[in-house]
């Protein structure tokens, strides 16, 4: 009798594993957790910094003020205090503001950071957790700096990704930065006088970045000097707390851009976005958000809600919530495109005045 071959049960899991492999093989690639923001290039992770901190042209900057520290810095990194780069306004009284182009350059340069660098700028959770590096951000980007970056999650992150620190910052030798005139962007920066020539100017949308409280008037600021600032908002302006950017606010983690595209749906990318908060500090993480998610035409109202809301200005102030409605298509997620101010002929079409029905004078 012819003998009966067993079946070879053995070769199943030979094979099942080379499917395995061919499915991992051919499978996309899984996305990094820059590569879905329009602007790549505006937020470094930690695991990219860990592979990019030796290059020679990578310079990190610490913008954590004296009291914000704890005994740790990135190797490397050197001490540059985001109130560097702002000045008090004792002539309006609107608090502090920023030093301008000419004194920012400066200041740079003393700090050994030259044009051609990769500037990344970091806090810590406990600082805000990059809403503070935002400012800083903000001001190289008003220079028109050809590469910078915040660390996410800025010192935490870094640690928690298995980086080393060092207990004291490091010092560069000064340079002469100079940013051409052209590439600078004046009109990255916002006044009230701009602001409110602005109302109702349909090229112009207004986001206030603090909390709902204060955007409806329940929770009052106050000035400096602790006078009280009108209650309200901006006329026209819509509301996205600050704080909404973080997936968890334990943490400070940036949400995905697709749940940043839900959290600004109805704000247009193709129009001019004035971002404000009660200082600017605030403001400028929304503008650095906006920036990450591929807006072109962002503005900082810095003096924000201690110029427009003091009474001795009178500009009009509004209660009621305006609601974001719509689907404007957002920038798709690949690197950002060139950076282009408005022209100047833009900024001198005539604009038709905002109808003052409804609103309340804040000196009034």
């Amino acid at each position: 009798m012819a003998q009966r071959k067993s079946p070879r049960w053995w070769l199943v899991p030979l094979f099942l594993l080379a499917g395995a492999a061919w499915a991992m093989a051919s499978a996309p690639a899984a996305k990094g957790p820059t590569e879905d923001y329009p602007c790549r290039n505006c937020l470094a992770t930690p695991q990219w910094l860990l592979e990019h901190r030796n290059d020679p042209d990578v310079v990190l900057v610490d913008v954590r003020e004296d009291k914000d520290l704890d005994g740790r810095y990135l190797p490397g990194a050197v001490r540059l205090p985001w109130k560097s780069f702002q000045r008090h306004d004792t002539v309006r009284g609107v608090g502090a503001v920023f030093v301008g182009a000419a004194e920012a350059q400066e200041i740079l340069g003393r700090a050994g950071i030259a044009r051609t660098d990769t500037v990344i700028v970091y806090d810590s959770v406990a600082r805000d957790g990059g809403a503070t590096a935002s400012y800083v951000f903000w001001v190289l980007d008003y220079l028109g700096h050809p590469s910078k970056r915040i660390l996410e999650r800025g010192l935490d992150g870094w640690v928690e990704a298995g980086g080393e620190t060092v207990s004291e910052p490091a010092r560069r030798e000064p340079v002469f930065y100079q940013a051409p005139s052209e590439e600078i962007r004046p009109l990255r920066l916002a006044d009230g006088p701009f602001v409110q020539s602005r109302l109702g100017d349909p090229y112009y949308q207004i986001l206030d970045v603090r909390s709902s409280e204060e955007y409806l008037g329940l929770k009052q600021n106050t000035a400096l000097d602790g006078t009280p600032l009108a209650p309200g908002h901006i006329p026209g302006a819509y509301n996205v707390d600050y704080r909404s950017n973080w997936r968890d606010a334990a943490t400070k983690a940036l949400r995905p851009y697709s749940e940043l595209q839900k959290l600004y749906a109805g704000l247009d990318p193709n129009r001019a976005v004035i971002v404000y908060c009660h200082s600017g500090r605030r403001a400028s993480f929304g503008y650095f958000v906006l920036r990450l998610m591929g807006f072109q035409d962002v503005r900082l109202y810095e003096a924000s809600w201690n110029e427009w809301g003091n009474s001795r200005f009178y500009y009009p102030v509004e209660k009621k919530a305006n609601r974001l409605e719509g689907a404007v298509p957002m920038p798709t997620a690949g690197p950002a495109a060139p950076v282009k101010a408005p022209q100047p002929a833009e900024e001198k079409r005539e604009t038709r005045p905002a109808s003052t029905g409804g609103y309340v004078s804040c000196g009034g």
